[in-house]
């Protein structure tokens, strides 16, 4: 990572209200934290919600530790975030799945200038190896627990991947 340009991550799940949102702030936080010149934002492959802010019960549970999705907005993933982005971080396989089939357009819109990689939120994740993150939005409080538990575990080894690139 070029240490004058940002690294840029995109955090994307079907909606951008519970799970995406959630992991932008939770990473920047830890970012930010480590000192890190990498921006983040956050997207859904579904256009469900656009210009909505993140789910309510998203945001209160956020809030109880500390983070602030208030202003988020949700938007659509579109073809020119495989070359605004440098990583582009799925919620589930599904996403994944949805994520690369854009990938391959873009590819070949852009004619193969697409920078973006992409991974799973929790690719390098020591606690949730691999694993999805569930989508909270048809369950209850634990959901949104879950969803805070897995972004700050996943964010903590991005972190250290991130730290590993810059050496």
């Amino acid at each position: 990572m070029p240490s004058d340009a940002p690294y840029r991550v995109l955090c994307v799940c079907l909606g951008n209200i519970c799970r995406s949102p959630t992991a932008e702030v939770v990473l920047r936080h830890f970012c930010n934290e480590s000192g890190l010149n990498i921006e983040i934002d956050s997207a859904g492959t579904s256009n469900y919600h656009p210009g909505k802010a993140p789910d309510l019960r998203s945001q209160e549970h956020a809030l109880k530790r500390g983070y602030h999705l208030a202003d988020l907005r949700a938007r659509q993933l579109t073809v020119d975030d495989f070359i605004d982005f440098d990583l582009i971080l799925a919620m589930d396989y599904n996403n994944l799945e949805n994520i690369q089939t854009l990938k391959n357009q873009a590819q070949h819109h852009f004619s193969h200038q697409v920078l973006a990689e992409i991974a799973l939120m929790s690719e390098h994740d020591g606690d949730y190896p691999e694993q999805e993150l569930p989508d909270p939005y048809y369950g209850g409080a634990e959901g949104f627990e879950r969803v805070l538990d897995q972004c700050e575990s996943s964010s903590r080894a991005w972190v250290g991947i991130f730290k590993s690139r810059n050496d």
